[in-house]
């Protein structure tokens, strides 16, 4: 299977501000210009950079992924070669840039981004787009996309292009390893075109469902699952992912909740609110209906000693790096996650719970001296009758890899009796695995047909007595 660890999302990229020198003024900036006199100009790679655009990489990423190809290229004299390592290369974990400009340009004269690429093998780029600007990524957008050892063209249509009247975002992509093993990819004629075929949008929010979701007063809650769908004159259909600010958000009842351009909801009373959006004009399809029951008891505040703790999560003591709190485990897992915080206290809810993971493996956690873990969950409305929890805990080995072999696993189980409606309740156990100094992963999850759907976490921690 592919490594997306870095991908996660949902995992938010870290952002590294290193300047890579000659990757600009190779062209000269069109004539033209637009709204407040920022160019016009489309182009982004035309045997070389636009005047004023730098490359700047992903913090982690392998810095010397990209570089400018004279020897194999789709047309002209030159194209953007990217090299992807390998799993475990100490240079970098994957290949991630955005190419930006210190002035912005006007593209609402454009509708997509388009470009020619081949990789040496048919790898799956995780993302790519434009929009990123190390700055707000106000109108981020980006897909995943398929290679081929061939040259073809990519289009990646722009939501609403009125909006892009200064970008500095021009070109973005991230991508990791194909089953462990790094590859090469070319891109060549990038740039913003108007191609006069896309049609049909069809705008969504909550991955175009209509779901419900409990909220609580001072909740802050983001919409997600937000796309753009176009079809192309080939008659295939693109979707993209969309920035909230390409959208227009509406509160049914703004007494209860009001969301902001950003697209995210604060609750600020009792009742029900339903958040719909358009993009374009045109109506989104899906909508996210949040009952608020008023005021949300916060998890008791850790007081032990932080020399004796190492902490997964929680406000109290400084998090060691996490790479999620939500890897999905394709296709099986149906897990959905928000992060919110209420008074500067941070905790995680899942819904449409079946199993979820947590994983620190950049480093793994030893836990040698640590005897204990604790967990603080939390059950809205009604404990399911049938529930039963298990929580595994997942030593990588020496190899420090999920799935190397030399994995080691301890599982806990725990039974309804234990928890009580709408309270916080403390889940503490031993560590009782004789090789627990590379602990990578935490598994929570339902078994025997336990039915429990949402809750919410915090303060998870390993602690010495």
């Amino acid at each position: 299977m592919k490594n997306r660890k870095l991908i996660y999302s949902k995992i938010t990229l870290l952002f590294g501000l290193l300047f890579i020198a000659n990757t600009s003024c190779e062209r000269e900036l069109s004539p033209q210009s637009g709204l407040a006199g920022n160019s016009t100009s489309g182009d982004v790679f035309i045997d070389g950079f636009t005047g004023g655009l730098d490359y700047f990489p992903f913090g982690g990423s392998y810095l010397d992924a990209f570089s400018v190809d004279t020897d194999n290229k789709y047309s002209g004299s030159s194209s953007m070669r990217f090299d992807v390592p390998n799993v475990g290369d100490p240079a970098g974990a994957y290949a991630g840039a955005i190419f930006r400009l210190e002035s912005g340009r006007d593209l609402t004269g454009y509708d997509a981004l388009t470009f020619w690429a081949k990789g040496t093998k048919a790898g799956l780029i995780n993302e790519i787009g434009f929009g990123t600007d190390f700055g707000e990524n106000k109108y981020q957008v980006s897909m995943s996309l398929q290679l081929t050892t061939n040259w073809r063209k990519y289009v990646i249509p722009i939501p609403d292009a009125t909006k892009l009247i200064q970008e500095r975002g021009l070109f973005w992509y991230a991508e990791g390893p194909e089953n462990g093993i790094g590859y090469s990819f070319w891109i060549d004629e990038l740039k913003f075109e108007k191609l006069g075929t896309i049609a049909q949008p069809q705008p969504a929010i909550s991955d175009g469902a209509d779901k419900s979701e409990t909220a609580f007063t001072g909740v802050d809650i983001a919409i997600t699952g937000l796309t753009q769908t176009f079809n192309l004159e080939s008659g295939e259909n693109v979707t993209v992912n969309a920035a909230p600010s390409y959208f227009n958000f509406k509160s049914s009842n703004e007494e209860v909740g009001f969301i902001n351009e950003s697209g995210v909801v604060t609750i600020i009373g009792e009742g029900t609110t339903t958040i719909t959006a358009s993009l374009g004009g045109v109506l989104a399809k899906g909508s996210l209906e949040l009952s608020s029951r008023g005021g949300f008891d916060l998890a008791p505040i850790p007081t032990r000693d932080p020399s004796k703790v190492i902490s997964i999560y929680s406000d109290t003591y400084t998090n060691v790096p996490v790479d999620f709190f939500n890897g999905f485990w394709e296709p099986f897992q149906t897990t959905q996650s928000s992060e919110f915080a209420i008074g500067g206290n941070n905790m995680i809810n899942y819904t449409n719970f079946n199993f979820v993971g947590n994983q620190f493996a950049n480093p793994t956690v030893d836990a040698t001296q640590k005897s204990n873990v604790h967990v603080n969950m939390y059950i809205p409305n009604s404990v399911p009758a049938n529930m039963d929890f298990l929580i595994t805990l997942v030593d990588f080995g020496p190899d420090q890899a999920d799935g190397g072999g030399d994995d080691t696993r301890q599982q806990v189980f725990f039974d309804k009796s234990l928890w009580v409606p709408d309270t916080w309740i403390t889940l503490e156990f031993p560590v009782t695995m004789d090789n627990k100094n590379n602990i990578g992963l935490i598994i929570y999850e339902n078994i025997n047909f336990s039915s429990l759907s949402n809750w919410y976490l915090d303060n998870v921690y390993f602690y010495e007595d």
